[in-house]
């Protein structure tokens, strides 16, 4: 049996639709589970189950800091190798995306997976292009950024799934491999001109100060993961391709522009033009 951990969230619950659409076995794994999945808290260490799971799909347990991310991941593991798990895929990050202020976990994870005794694959997905056009801020009758003229190989979250499902299914084919999933390179610049609005850059400064002032809800490691991914895609670091996903996934990889496009544009505040 297959089971994809983060069920609730985003990418997990994808995951495992795209298994399912293939008529794949494969059940999910959430903190907070819903009908036909399994519940599984990262944090409690000693409650982990994963008896029957033959192949896991290690959904990257983020949004924490590095040190209770890698803990997490190697309490998972740990208790996969218990239970009898064959292989482990798990997510992962671009390796262009060492410069950016989340990665270090992502590679302590990696060590984890490579030392666990277990068969692995490694995807290492490039950032969503969910997330590029949802960092664009609306002003006025335009968007602003700190993107500068910077681009991302930005990927569809969707095609990361797709991918993910894939291999999955087929994880004897892809042992001990490392996948670099990313996409077409976009800019905010083209990004605003399929919006029809101008695009200003703000400074990194700038975006620091407004994320701090303006978002009292933000995690204190939050601001300068952001700040990270503007300066890197400023300043060129994560533009490069690579062929790894459309070979996963056997068809062309979705526009990641205009799936950016149908981010900003659902947070475009009512009144601002089209």
């Amino acid at each position: 049996m297959i089971l994809v951990t983060g069920a609730g969230g985003n990418l997990g619950s994808a995951t495992l639709a795209a298994l399912r659409a293939g008529g794949v076995a494969a059940t999910g794994g959430s903190r907070t589970p819903g009908p036909g999945t399994r519940h599984l808290d990262f944090d409690d260490r000693d409650g982990l189950d994963l008896a029957g799971v033959s192949t896991l799909v290690l959904i990257s347990a983020g949004y924490a800091e590095d040190d209770q991310v890698v803990a997490r991941h190697a309490a998972v593991l740990e208790a996969a190798v218990r239970d009898g798990v064959d292989h482990v895929v798990y997510t992962s990050l671009t390796a262009a995306g060492d410069h950016l202020g989340f990665a270090l976990a992502h590679r302590a994870t990696e060590r984890l997976v490579r030392a666990s005794g277990l068969h692995w694959t490694i995807l290492r997905n490039g950032l969503y292009a969910e997330l590029f056009g949802g960092l664009l801020t609306w002003a006025g009758e335009g968007v602003e950024s700190a993107f500068g003229d910077g681009a991302l190989a930005a990927v569809a979250r969707e095609d990361l799934a797709d991918a993910a499902a894939a291999v999955a299914a087929n994880p004897a084919r892809h042992r001990g491999r490392v996948h670099e999933l990313v996409g077409t390179p976009i800019t905010a610049g083209q990004l605003a001109g399929r919006l029809g609005v101008p695009h200003s850059t703000i400074g990194l400064g700038e975006y620091r100060r407004r994320l701090l002032d303006e978002n009292p809800g933000l995690l204190p490691f939050q601001a300068p993961m952001l700040v990270s991914i503007a300066s890197a895609v400023r300043h060129g670091f994560l533009d490069g391709t690579a062929p790894d996903l459309t070979d996963l996934l056997g068809r062309a990889i979705r526009d990641p522009l205009v799936v950016a496009v149908t981010a900003a544009s659902a947070a475009r505040p009512r009144g601002t033009g089209r």
